[in-house]
């Protein structure tokens, strides 16, 4: 699936873009369950915003719940002075998360795909297993913005092994909040661990290398379809979005069978719903 180019691209990067992965069925598909979980989710469940502005402190019941199920969180603009949304709840929500890839006949197709698993096996994965799953709407106006971070932080394994397929449903611009990256970012330390222990989360750091900045940092511009395939310890992040234009995206957190997964990040499987790949059981 990934010429030698490729492979080589993503080891000297630490990310990948390939245009055209998803058409636009798929997308419409997607795009179409997404609506109908949001329009089914009940506002009065929970508040819960989605912020990255102090991950530990605001990982609450809500959240911590989420893990192996499908649930909506609210952008940290959506709601007004009086506590009330300043706008459509469609337009509110930050994402859905975190395990439609297992729960969701219509988030499970899109992830087994027989062509995203060639593209793990090109980058090196001998047994994906995928751990998380989120639909992210970055909404015109109050996207929120996702502060510089690197996603091994919360899917720690010896080695690091966890890979990001992120996929774009719409276009991601500079202008509606497309992610950035450091080119080569990969080949530093892992700055922070995101722990669990029961119900307590704590942020440990481990380095103290700056996070980049414009000088070093390039946008991932990508058309409706793409695929952006990103390493761990790959240091990105997105600005928020101030246009009228929303920027729907899926993304798939994936690490290795072939590493040890920590028991202290904050997914965990056991045999009563165990972690899958990217094939079907049958295959």
């Amino acid at each position: 699936m990934l010429t030698p180019e490729q492979r080589e691209r993503y080891q000297r990067d630490g990310f990948l873009v390939i245009p055209g992965f998803k058409n636009p069925g798929e997308i419409a598909v997607l795009r179409r369950r997404a609506e109908e979980i949001v329009d089914a989710f009940d506002p009065t469940e929970s508040r819960a915003i989605f912020t990255t502005k102090d991950q530990a402190r605001a990982s609450d019941d809500w959240f911590l719940g989420s893990d192996n199920t499908v649930r909506c969180f609210f952008e940290e603009e959506a709601f007004g002075e009086d506590g009330q949304l300043r706008q459509a709840k469609a337009l509110s929500i930050n994402k859905i998360g975190h395990a439609m890839h297992d729960l969701d006949p219509v988030f499970e197709a899109f992830t087994r795909d027989p062509k995203l698993a060639a593209v793990a096996r090109g980058l090196g994965m001998e047994q994906p297993q995928v751990w998380q799953s989120m639909y992210i709407f970055k909404q015109p106006g109050i996207g929120g913005e996702v502060r510089w971070h690197q996603d091994a932080t919360f899917f720690d394994s010896d080695p690091i092994t966890v890979t990001t397929f992120w996929f774009a449903l719409e276009d991601a611009t500079v202008d509606n909040g497309c992610l950035w990256a450091e080119p080569g970012g990969h080949r530093g330390p892992l700055r922070e661990r995101f722990l669990r222990d029961g119900d307590r989360i704590t942020m440990e750091k481990l380095d103290a290398t700056p996070w980049p900045d414009d000088s070093t940092a390039v946008p991932l511009e990508a058309k409706a379809g793409t695929l952006v395939c990103f390493h761990g310890l790959l240091p990105h992040y997105s600005a928020p979005n101030r246009s009228p234009v929303s920027r729907h995206a899926f993304t798939l957190h994936a690490t290795d069978a072939s590493s040890t997964y920590s028991p202290r990040n904050w997914i965990q499987r056991d045999a009563g719903f165990p972690v899958r790949g990217f094939w079907k059981d049958s295959e």
